[in-house]
């Protein structure tokens, strides 16, 4: 792929700005950031940039899987820039720059393995109908005290008062407050990197936070949550603390979510969920019925690991159905009051862990579909759906990757190479998990004759 120097609005800004290099990243599997970084003067030159093509199906465990799943001579692909993501990296003290990159095959298509290219398929099957998603994520995540790396159980940091949260400072603010440098320097990453922040709350568990990021594009809005949650991270460390974006990293306590906000326009900016007298729109039942069909089958892109179904918990505001229901949140598929030209659906299944670029391509994906074959929806639910039944979705990662690999669903939106891909580093995680010898295992069995 030839060069292609940077317009020169953005190659002065680099100049001005005293940026010494830039990193050109994307999020693997597991949306953890990876890439390689650029001295800015080569960069602006528009030089070209390979990593080996397996990078973006690296496990959880630094582990690949066999090279048939990415290339029998481990091929490169090009890391290609998206420049609209070109912005100060407010992790590095001001010397770098950061930008979002595609992997580019040597054909010069998107490599399938890499989940921008993932996302952006699904995209153009909504744009092929002059539809473009408008979505919002709901981001929680647990900040602790410094950890050993899995040794011990996590802590919640030691406040200004002297205490450790022990819960039940939901929606307090005395308990942001305690924390005031760190969030401080998050809002000031957040401008930086061009991430709009709304509502921001402290959440039922100890230390446990969620931040809802403006509702936008949904290729921007997966762009931005990647690079809040690096930019969390990177934060928290300088702090002396730990970010944990786990499911559920405290026993019986709430786990964390990735509630995705998602609604449909037309070319006029129209929300197509709703007619022009306010009422629900054929689109709309559609959108809903494609998820409660085809969600189960695409349940570990929401829920990626093991411990995602620990989330799983009747009561305790994590969803264990596919029912829908108007402003319901014992429902996976929440209908908030509201407008009609604000009509969204609230997807309640994807948790903290979930890669951003997978989670909203399965959860539109699966709303395309719905769309393609003009299903309808069960009646809306009313009252606690918790009370009512059994779980209707799989209740650990085996069972959900049985169930996508038995579909046809995710094979339809995301084809054959990515899907093999993903169950084959799937399968290599669970091994390495079930190799594991647990705490439970060693304090209840360890004694037995």
């Amino acid at each position: 792929m030839p060069a292609t120097a940077l317009p020169a609005a953005q190659t002065d800004w680099l100049r001005t700005e005293r940026i010494r290099e830039v990193e050109l990243i994307f999020a693997d599997l597991t949306g953890f950031p990876r890439g390689k970084t650029l001295p800015a003067a080569a960069f602006g030159q528009g030089q070209e940039v390979r990593i080996a093509r397996a990078v973006a199906i690296q496990g959880c465990t630094g582990e690949f899987p066999d090279y048939r799943f990415y290339g029998e001579h481990d091929p490169d692909v090009t890391l290609r820039p998206d420049p609209a993501t070109l912005r100060r990296a407010p992790w590095s003290g001001g010397a770098r720059a950061v930008a979002i990159c595609d992997n580019v095959d040597h054909d010069g298509r998107l490599s399938p393995l890499a989940p921008r290219s993932v996302l952006k398929q699904v995209l153009a099957g909504y744009a092929a109908r002059g539809l473009a998603p408008v979505v919002a994520p709901e981001l929680e995540f647990y900040l602790f005290a410094t950890h050993d790396g899995g040794a011990t159980p996590f802590r919640p940091p030691t406040l200004r008062s002297g205490r450790c949260e022990t819960g039940g400072d939901a929606f307090s603010l005395s308990a942001r407050n305690d924390l005031d440098p760190f969030f401080d320097e998050v809002y000031r990453g957040c401008d930086e990197l061009g991430i709009v922040t709304d509502t921001f709350v402290h959440e039922m568990g100890p230390s446990q936070f969620e931040i809802n990021l403006r509702h936008g594009e949904a290729l921007r809005l997966a762009d931005h949550t990647f690079l809040f949650k690096y930019l969390l991270k990177e934060t928290a460390h300088r702090h002396g603390l730990s970010a944990v974006c786990m499911a559920k990293p405290l026993a019986g306590e709430p786990g964390s979510s990735m509630h995705l906000h998602q609604s449909l326009v037309d070319a006029q900016g129209r929300n197509v969920f709703s007619r022009p007298d306010g009422s629900a729109s054929p689109l709309f039942r559609h959108f809903i019925a494609g998820l409660q069909r085809h969600l189960p089958a695409l349940l570990p892109l929401f829920c990626p690991s093991p411990n995602s179904y620990r989330r799983f918990v009747k009561g305790l505001a994590a969803p264990v159905n596919l029912s829908w229901g108007e402003d319901n949140r014992s429902v996976g598929l929440r209908v908030p009051h509201g407008e009609p030209a604000a009509r969204r659906v609230e997807n309640r299944l994807p948790g903290a862990d979930a890669n951003p670029y997978l989670a909203l391509a399965a959860s539109l994906g699966a709303g395309l579909l719905g769309l393609t074959e003009r299903l309808e929806p069960e009646a809306a639910a009313v009252g606690n759906v918790f009370k009512q039944g059994e779980a209707s979705l799989p209740a650990t990662l085996d069972a959900a990757l049985a169930a996508m690999a038995a579909a046809p669903s995710a094979w339809q939106l995301f084809g054959e190479e990515f899907v093999r891909a993903y169950l084959a580093v799937k399968e290599l995680e669970l091994a390495d998990y079930h190799q594991q010898v647990t705490p439970w295992e060693r304090r209840h069995l360890g004694l037995l004759a």
